[in-house]
């Protein structure tokens, strides 16, 4: 009787050459974002933040945002800008690579870029949106970021509020203080 040698095992399962994610094409150097909103589908609504760590209450308000047009373009606050809002000197907790990436890996944005002023004033009048969108614990009327959206015949709105979610409480939580 002859000996078979049995055949060989399948080699090990190795590592798919994967690329970077699609997402990052998302996240644009400043002097780039007016270039790229122009090719996004309008009507394109803006809107701005910290979003230092993304929750329920980011992530609603973002995609009922995007619901209101065809693009969402988010305006971060770089770390510099987000200290200077006074949430505390460890804040924000991420750096602001980091935020504009997690911001740009969601479905509902469109486009990440950032502002370096205490306003997204100038930023703003850079990129020109269709309509400017913030959370309802802001008075539109106020804001000097209505008025010149309004300069060019666009719109501001307040989204309503999602209460019980904010990052401030949840590190508080955190810390158990």
């Amino acid at each position: 009787m002859a000996f078979v040698t049995p055949p060989a095992p399948p080699p090990a399962p190795t590592a798919l050459p994967l690329g970077p994610p699609a997402f990052l094409d998302k996240v644009v150097p400043r002097a780039e974002a007016a270039a790229h909103v122009a090719r996004l589908p309008g009507p394109v609504i803006f809107t701005n933040g910290v979003f230092d760590v993304l929750h329920r209450g980011h992530v609603t308000y973002l995609a009922q945002a995007r619901a209101l047009g065809g693009s969402l373009v988010v305006g971060l606050n770089t770390d510099a800008s987000a200290r200077r809002l006074g949430k505390g000197p460890e804040r924000p907790l991420n750096h602001e690579g980091d935020r504009a990436l997690m911001l740009a890996a969601l479905g509902s944005v469109d486009l990440v870029t950032w502002f370096d002023e205490d306003t997204p004033v100038q930023l703003l009048g850079e990129l020109r949106p269709d309509l400017y969108v913030k959370g309802g614990d802001y008075d539109m009327a106020a804001l000097a970021e209505t008025r010149l959206v309004q300069s060019w015949g666009g719109q501001a709105l307040a989204i309503p509020f999602v209460d019980g979610y904010s990052t401030t409480a949840l590190v508080r939580r955190i810390r158990g203080s």
